[in-house]
């Protein structure tokens, strides 16, 4: 066995072709609640050298993004949040691209802010934008990244008022930690799959993150 080397180790498998970031367009909507995925999709190519797809659909604008050695795939559909399934559902079958190799990243009432949740399949949960591609896709094999914005203190708050309104000055450092982390989960999808980012991703919680700075400072002040 003298004189062999050893093989250089593959790149990890990853299926994900396609990532779909929810949100509604116009200046009206931009630091909204409901464009919880439109903010990690600005983080993604901010972060990321990109270019817009030589292939634009209608509906949608349509990037490809390279993280790492991959290229991935990146939409914000156009179409306002509750038709999101059309511009998904033309990107689709243009690129030939199953729903099991998609990724969709949207906002969560029932999770609170500060939290993450990715699962690989599942019902739309209430998000219309999901369900917009659940049913033109019909599949609920569909891997989707959730981003908690959390549900109205007040139960006198219309839902549909409160994922329309802007995020409140309290609540914006907390939003950027967890657009910053929603993104760079999306990356290790991209490179290692989507196991090992669902393993990290469903551990992460803004507040352990927090505690832990603030407990850096405390010891700091020793």
């Amino acid at each position: 066995m003298s004189g062999l080397t050893a093989p250089t180790p593959a790149l990890p498998v990853s299926p994900l072709q396609l990532l779909v970031c929810l949100g509604n367009p116009g200046s009206r909507y931009q630091d909204t609640r409901h464009n919880a995925g439109f903010l990690v999709a600005e983080r993604l190519l901010a972060c990321h050298r990109h270019q817009p797809a030589p292939w634009q659909p209608d509906n949608g604008q349509l990037f490809l993004v390279d993280i790492g050695p991959r290229q991935l795939l990146l939409l914000k559909p156009m179409t306002f949040m509750n038709s999101s399934g059309e511009a998904v559902s033309s990107v689709a079958q243009h690129v030939a691209v199953s729903p099991s190799n998609m990724l969709v990243v949207c906002d969560c009432l029932d999770l609170p802010l500060g939290r993450l949740r990715l699962r690989k399949t599942g019902s739309s949960g209430g998000q219309k934008g999901l369900a917009s591609i659940i049913q033109e896709l019909a599949s609920q094999n569909i891997p989707r990244l959730r981003v908690g914005i959390g549900r109205p203190q007040s139960t006198d708050t219309d839902i549909i008022d409160y994922v329309l309104a802007p995020w409140t000055s309290a609540e914006k450092t907390t939003v950027a930690q967890v657009v910053t982390a929603a993104a760079n989960m999306v990356a290790l999808a991209c490179q290692e799959g989507l196991d090992i980012a669902m393993n990290r991703c469903n551990a992460w919680s803004a507040d352990n993150i927090n505690a832990i700075v603030q407990g850096e400072t405390d010891v700091d002040k020793v």
